[in-house]
């Protein structure tokens, strides 16, 4: 088979994409040193939800993030003019571009993109304009609130932010966004479309999420326990996560530190169910990853799960893990079980879990398991309780959303 396009000139081989940058705003901390710091530690960032009324709820927990002043984190935009998932999402930005040592004058001399997913958009703007449309009317709306309720406006705060010029792209496909987003990324850079992106995800604390939850029947009672033989649902949260992609040829010409290499991902969409998660086409969704990083099911050394701590979820995905892995299960854990589900954002923080599990040597906890549910299988191994040293050479990280939008990203440990 020839290696030459229809014009007779060569086809360029795929560009290597690696991880520089990361940024995580979350309820475990301010910064991805901070991120990364509790999560190995085991630390919670749970509590009594303060971002909403939580009158008439029996559970009121969640994973907020605190102290968060948005001005303190942003240097172009100004807060007023934007709402919650957009800030937290400039934020992470603008801190995984400063982790990768590129300057706005360095990322203006490149063709630099954002891709960023969420599950609710703009939340917090729209109960605003909810509570105006019921009390005042939809004549009385404020335009200031109006002007910041689109939801691509996530990924346009990035660029604006970081003095980007290339494409700012909001993927709303809810839990599996962050995943959809560095798959993305990684086909701007892998194809020569572009030379960074900065890819995430980010979404905002908000009352009708929690509701919405609620009436499921979803809401666990007090803290999430992925694996848990009596684990009994989510706990709501917020935050905004980011990665700075670039291609390898690029982060070695600037001496750049590389967390990860992308090897590839994986996207099933089965619309089986509109909640309860699909086995068979989450499975496939695992193999698809596998083929597209040109790996082994023996190559994984570890899972980030989805891990959501309702008793559906996590038994679907061990079953589906254990399909695509041929009958075994690689050790499987949940960072869920300290920050909450970040709903948009859980596999963008995911991400930038299993990037610093491979550049730091360690595997997270599920920390809050009591008893590994027994009908999981005995061999299943969830990381219980506090993180474990080890050196994993190649990481999968799962995102799987209602609907049965499924999508797995595969990060592998790089070595000069």
């Amino acid at each position: 088979m020839s290696d030459r396009g229809t014009a007779g000139t060569a086809t360029p081989a795929p560009r290597r994409v690696v991880v520089t940058g990361l940024g995580a705003v979350s309820g475990l901390g301010l910064g991805a040193r901070e991120f990364v710091d509790a999560i190995r530690a085991g630390r919670s960032g749970i509590a009594p939800a303060e971002q909403f009324d939580t009158t008439g709820f029996e559970r009121t927990l969640a994973g907020e993030v605190q102290g968060f002043k948005a001005e303190e984190h942003l240097r172009r935009i100004h807060p007023s003019r934007w709402g919650r998932s957009a800030l937290l999402a400039a934020a992470a930005a603008r801190q995984a571009a400063e982790d990768a040592g590129l300057t706005e004058a360095g990322l203006a001399a490149l063709r630099a993109a954002s891709c960023f997913g969420t599950t609710n958009g703009e939340s917090q703007v729209l109960e605003q304009l909810t509570a105006q449309w019921v009390g005042e009317g939809l004549g009385l709306l404020s335009p200031d609130l109006v002007e910041q309720a689109d939801a691509g406006r996530i990924a346009a705060a990035v660029n604006a932010e970081l003095g980007l010029t290339g494409e700012a792209l909001t993927l709303g496909t809810a839990c599996a966004a962050g995943n959809y987003a560095v798959g993305y990324g990684y086909d701007l850079i892998r194809t020569g479309e572009a030379d960074v992106v900065l890819c995430g995800g980010a979404d905002a604390s908000n009352r009708a999420t929690h509701a919405g939850f609620h009436r499921l029947g979803a809401l666990a009672e007090d803290v999430p326990r992925p694996f848990d033989e009596h684990r009994d649902g989510i706990v709501t949260a917020e935050g905004g996560a980011a990665l700075l992609l670039e291609p390898l040829e690029s982060a070695l010409a600037r001496g750049a530190r590389i967390y990860a290499e992308v090897l590839g991902y994986g996207m099933t969409c089965d619309a089986h169910h509109m909640t309860n998660p699909y086995a068979a086409s989450i499975a496939e969704c695992i193999r698809r990853a596998h083929r597209s990083a040109g790996i082994a099911p023996r190559d994984v050394d570890y899972v980030c799960a989805h891990g959501t701590g309702t008793p559906a979820n996590d038994s679907t995905e061990v079953a589906a893990v254990r399909e695509a892995f041929g009958g075994t299960v690689p050790p499987i854990s949940s960072v869920k079980s300290m920050l909450g589900h970040t709903m948009g954002a859980a596999a963008a923080f995911g991400a930038v879990v299993c990037c610093a599990a491979l550049s730091e040597g360690f595997l997270p906890a599920s920390t809050t398991v009591r008893v590994v549910d027994p009908a999981l299988g005995a061999d299943v191994d969830c990381v219980p309780h506090q993180a474990r040293e080890h050196r994993p050479r190649v990481v999968e990280n799962h995102g799987f959303a209602f609907g049965g939008n499924n999508a797995v990203t595969i990060f592998g440990e790089f070595a000069a």
